[in-house]
């Protein structure tokens, strides 16, 4: 064993401060292994070659499609979320995760090592795979068709996470610096006063901004903080900070070790650990549009700049025992992702337009997350397989202490007029706590029938157990600064920066104190969260040119919601519970060497996000809020796919697939008024049901092909076209019913599904040499881009709100400079296109809002990276 490495391991770990885990994958049933820098990965399922994943994909039965390890280093993808975008139909949406054939992430569904993963979000189904660093990913899985040992909670896709693997003793430092045009660099960058220095680093400023120790274990009761208390109980500052940024910047470290265990068993160690900060600056429109006297105009006309100051860390430890037929591994990931969050808005709100305001927002957003897995793989001869895993995970996401405060647009930052009370100073706690979550599985499989001559036996049969139970216990509360009756009306200067001694001279002078505001009842409650499943399904393999797989999954969902309405004591528990058969059939014809014929049918459930059943109404100062269903329901799939593969060489493929669904009780996003005429709240509702259709078609062309001196190109592309409607349910028709005399539903306008863009394209052209050592050097330009689609669902006579298409064009240079040292440049978002989502042009109310349909509009920056590695 090579103590100097693992002595830098050590260092790292000890330097960075967080308690750091890490994970490694399951294996395979498959013998053989392939190697490329000294990391394994394992099967046949996770082979790692732009090659391997393509004949593994001709070679499956089910549609299954992968971005490799080779792929993820060749295109400079940091983080998971950006290689998932690299694969057919799939794209990314600014914060709100990924979007499958058109789907709301709600439709998709994550797996790390074939076992269950909850979100650490509660405003996102799957976590946000851009914590995910793809420095410990050996391939992502993207299933597109369903078979019943997949969870049921599957309509756009499954994705699947295989870590990396253990083969020979190696260790790896990598770091990278990076510029973006808006960010870096940038005076008066404003940043929490406690958002700096270590326990910033390493997420440990967000203990000062927890609920004061007063209110903290108790119901709330209208307290009011004593003089003392308003001035230490709450331990972080309203002070916020002026800086330059510097440029983005992470550093990972990987180790594996390895040792002979036994005569023939081997066991490996592997831990890798990961840290990164970055700047983020936004300034931007944050509208809303409402109807003011059957006249759609806009309610607010906001300027918002935002500045994120964003820390983020994983880390992951494993341990691997293989002898023989025998695997078992242990693995455990850490993520940690810490965003410190300033928010300045101007202009009007609430159609009064002669009071222009200025309101600012500082907030941490945190979350943890721990997934310990345990898998265990073992063969019995050559016909009986036995697969089993669970993994446990604690996880907790939270906005401790988001501070608002609201006051007139002054003339001079540095001396403007402040008045206490009307709401206008709040401090916000929400906490969404994983209290436990658990997934498991178990597998067996016998082989029968006689090979002869084939690879594989004619018949394989299958049955097992999955299942996951998840526990939250959800809190939210509000504590406001009261001025004292004497003095309600009496304004004072502040420098908005630096607002902290002003308020504490109020308090210390009895002009001001604390009171926590939260409903005695309505601030608390608790979701659970119970699917256990078996399965059955047979692979029949009646000739070589056949593969017919047949499988049945009966699913047990149990969703158990306890909370209290606003101001009632009485407290409400919804326990819906469900049985739902879910049958799957793929078949696959190999009409060729060279094609395929596959055709896939299915039924299938989708569950909603968190925040989509919270019965909570999440606030924000814009005169926006965000309401749960907790009525909501799950939707019900009916998937057909037929697709076509054409291999005409081991580096080259081309597919056309045509694809439907049938979704009962699809789940929407809507934007309408809110129940107090103030402003506008976002909240989700069941379509009746909605129908979709489309085709998507993909290439991979050597260019070779076309002239000798184009041979060290490759081009590929995937597009997606896609077609939708939906069937709107009498809740909907209620929300997007206008108020005019004599209209019937029949007149409302036909619309597709919220969520689903018309298409979606993604190419790149790479460029590969090897020089005399045979190490290679790659060029790449990778474009993505996808239709309008609705971002939320309009009411109350106004038109739907679009996200516009947002074209994204990156350039990617690596090379490995020899058998130590590689390097990567990459230049992302080249075109720097902006970010709209606008108002549509069909609303039922005159539009009178000055030519301004802008929702929300910002642009990202163009953002400029070098990463440098080094391997000994």
């Amino acid at each position: 064993m090579n103590f100097r490495k693992l002595s830098i391991a050590v260092l790292f770990l000890t330097t960075s401060g967080t308690v750091l885990y890490a994970q490694e994958t399951k294996n395979d049933t498959i013998k053989k292994e392939k190697k490329i820098e000294g990391v394994v990965i394992q099967g046949s399922s996770n082979k790692k070659t732009e090659t391997a994943v393509l004949v593994e994909q001709k070679k499956a039965i089910i549609q299954k499609q992968a971005v490799s390890a080779e792929e993820i280093s060749r295109k400079g993808i940091s983080n998971v979320e950006q290689g998932l975008t690299k694969v057919t139909g799939i794209t990314t949406v600014e914060g709100r995760g990924l979007f499958v054939r058109g789907l709301e992430e709600r439709y998709n569904y994550l797996l790390i090592n074939g076992l269950g993963s909850p979100s650490n979000n509660p405003f996102q189904k799957i976590i946000a795979l851009k914590q995910f660093p793809t420095d410990v990913v050996g391939k992502l899985n993207i299933y597109k068709t369903f078979n019943s040992n997949l969870y049921g909670d599957f309509a756009g896709a499954t994705f699947d996470i295989e870590t990396l693997t253990i083969d020979k003793a190696f260790s790896k430092i990598e770091f990278s610096v990076g510029v973006n045009t808006l960010s870096t660099f940038r005076n008066n960058f404003k940043i929490a006063e406690g958002s700096t220095g270590i326990n910033s680093y390493l997420g440990l400023n967000s203990r000062d901004r927890r609920l004061p120790t007063e209110v903290r274990e108790y119901r709330p009761n209208s307290y009011s903080f004593t003089k003392e208390q308003s001035l230490n109980s709450f331990k972080d500052s309203w002070n916020v900070k002026n800086i330059k940024t510097i440029p983005n910047t992470s550093i990972g470290f990987t180790t594996v070790q390895k040792f002979k265990a036994g005569e023939s068993g081997t066991l490996g160690l592997l831990l890798s650990l990961n840290q990164g900060s970055k700047y983020v600056y936004r300034e931007g429109d944050n509208n809303q549009f409402r109807d003011n006297g059957q006249k759609v105009e806009l309610s607010n006309l906001l300027t918002k700049k935002s500045y994120v100051y964003e820390l983020e860390s994983s880390a992951l430890f494993g341990l691997g025992y293989k002898n023989k037929g025998t695997n078992v591994n242990l693995n455990a990931i850490y993520l940690q992702n810490s965003a410190n969050i300033i928010e300045d808005f101007s202009g009007y709100k609430n159609f009064i337009n002669e009071d222009v305001r200025f309101f600012r927002t500082n907030q941490q957003d945190i979350s943890r997350f721990l997934d310990m897995q345990l898998n265990a793989s073992q063969k019995l001869g050559e016909r009986h397989l036995f697969k089993a895993g669970a993994s446990y995970v604690m996880n907790n996401y939270s906005q401790p202490d988001r501070k608002i405060f609201e006051l007139t647009m002054p003339t001079d930052f540095n001396n403007a007029v402040f008045s206490y009370g009307g709401n206008n100073l709040i401090r916000q706690y929400l906490d969404v706590d994983g209290k436990f979550y658990a997934s498991a599985y178990g597998e067996y499989s016998v082989f029968l029938g006689n090979k002869g001559e084939r690879k594989d036996y004619p018949l394989q049969l299958t049955a097992g157990y999955n299942g996951f139970a998840d526990l939250r216990k959800n809190s939210y509360r509000f504590i406001f600064g009261v001025p004292n009756f004497q003095f309600a009306n009496n304004p004072v200067n502040v420098n908005v920066d630096n607002i902290q001694p002003t308020l504490d001279n109020s308090i210390n002078n009895n002009r001001l104190y604390y009171r926590e505001g939260s409903d005695a009842y309505s601030y608390l409650s608790n979701i659970y969260q119970f699917v256990n499943a078996g399965y059955v399904h047979a692979d029949y393999k009646p000739t070589d040119s056949w593969d017919i797989l047949i499988g049945g999954r009966f699913e047990n969902d149990m969703r158990i919601i306890r909370y209290n309405a606003p101001g009632v004591a009485d407290r409400r528990t919804l326990a819906p519970k469900m049985n739902y058969f879910l049958p799957s059939l793929s078949v696959k014809k190999a009409l060729d060497t060279k094609n395929n014929l596959r055709l896939s049918l299915s039924k299938t459930v989708t569950r909603p996000i968190l925040i989509e059943t919270m019965p909570i109404e999440y606030i924000n100062p814009d005169n926006t809020s965000v309401r749960g269903n907790e009525n909501i329901k799950n939707s019900e799939n009916y998937n057909i796919d037929l697709k076509w593969e054409h291999y005409p060489s081991a580096k080259e493929m081309f597919a056309v697939n045509l694809f439907a669904k049938r979704l009962d009780n699809a789940i929407e996003k809507s934007i309408a008024p809110s129940g107090n005429a103030s402003g506008v709240v976002i909240t989700f509702y069941n379509a009746k049901r909605a129908t979709l259709a489309g085709i998507e078609l993909e290439g991979i062309l050597s260019l070779g092909r076309l002239s000798e001196a184009l041979n060290k190109f490759t081009f590929g592309a995937n597009a997606t076209f896609m077609y939708s409607d939906v069937d709107r349910s009498e809740d909907q028709l209620k929300t997007e019913r206008p108020n005019i005399v004599g209209f019937t539903d029949d007149q409302l306008h036909r619309r597709g599904l919220q969520g689903a863009a018309p298409y979606t394209i993604n190419a790149d052209l790479k460029y590969e040499y090897k020089n005399s050592k045979n190490l290679s050097s790659t060029i790449s330009l990778v474009y993505n881009v996808s239709g309008s689609k609705i971002f939320a669902v309009g009411g109350s006579g106004t038109d739907n709100y679009y996200e516009r298409p947002f074209n994204q064009l990156d350039f990617v240079y690596q090379n490995q400079i020899d058998k130590n040292w590689n390097i990567k440049f990459r230049v992302q978002n080249m075109l720097n296109s902006k970010y709209r989502v606008e108002l549509g042009d069909n609303s039922y109310y005159p539009v009178d809002t000055k030519g301004n349909y802008a929702l929300n509009s910002y642009f990202n920056g163009v953002n400029f990276n070098f990463t440098v590695g080094y391997t000994f």
